[in-house]
């Protein structure tokens, strides 16, 4: 691709780094972005900016907020002593959708993956191996999506749990096996936790 300018070139390859941005959709949204006026165009710059400032990482449960406790963390009405483990922050927000879901989360950030070069010490494992310890859970929802590293995770997390007689659930599978929790429906989503199973090892 023959770019007349160094300027959009570099922004090009910027946006193309995010996935599912190929060089084609990054070089449109470039030139979007130019026939902006520029305070509109500042405006765009100092979201980004403030995105990677102010946003962080629940010290609870791995979730996105603007505060050190996520406001799911920190609402009262919630049942904080039933756990849904999710892969990341998108399935959250899929489990949010369906309403049906009253009890707080624990983001794993991502799930064991050898081919990958993920392990159990590369996720947000432990702190919910405390909670479970410390008796702060009735019950741990797995979450994760029906793919065999979704399972591999589930299995390591049912492991290290088992012993703390927690109760361990998993969702019921009319989420078919191999898809993504994100990509489900909000009716199937909510039925496969209001119809949890005991989890099997």
């Amino acid at each position: 691709m023959n770019i007349p300018s160094k300027y959009v070139e570099e922004a090009v390859e910027q946006f193309s780094s995010l996935p599912g941005i190929g060089k084609r959709t990054a070089l449109r949204l470039v030139l979007n972005l130019l026939k902006r006026d520029p305070e509109e165009l500042e405006r765009f710059g100092d979201i980004l900016q403030q995105l990677k400032s102010h946003v962080q990482s629940c010290s609870s449960c791995g979730n996105i907020s603007d505060t050190p406790v996520c406001s799911i963390c920190s609402n009262e009405k919630r049942n904080h002593r039933l756990i849904c483990v999710v892969e990341d922050i998108r399935d959250v927000m899929a489990i949010e959708s369906t309403g049906t879901y009253q009890g707080i989360y624990h983001v794993l950030g991502g799930i064991i993956s050898p081919m990958d070069g993920i392990g159990p010490n590369d996720l947000f494992i432990q702190p919910l191996v405390d909670k479970c310890t410390a008796g702060q859970a009735d019950e741990i929802i797995l979450a994760l999506s029906p793919t065999m590293e979704g399972d591999t995770t589930n299995f390591f997390l049912y492991k290290k749990l088992h012993a703390t007689n927690v109760q361990i659930t998993a969702l019921s599978r009319g989420i078919a096996v191999g898809s993504e929790i994100q990509y489900a429906d909000e009716i199937t989503l909510s039925r496969s936790i209001q119809q949890r199973i005991p989890f099997q090892s």
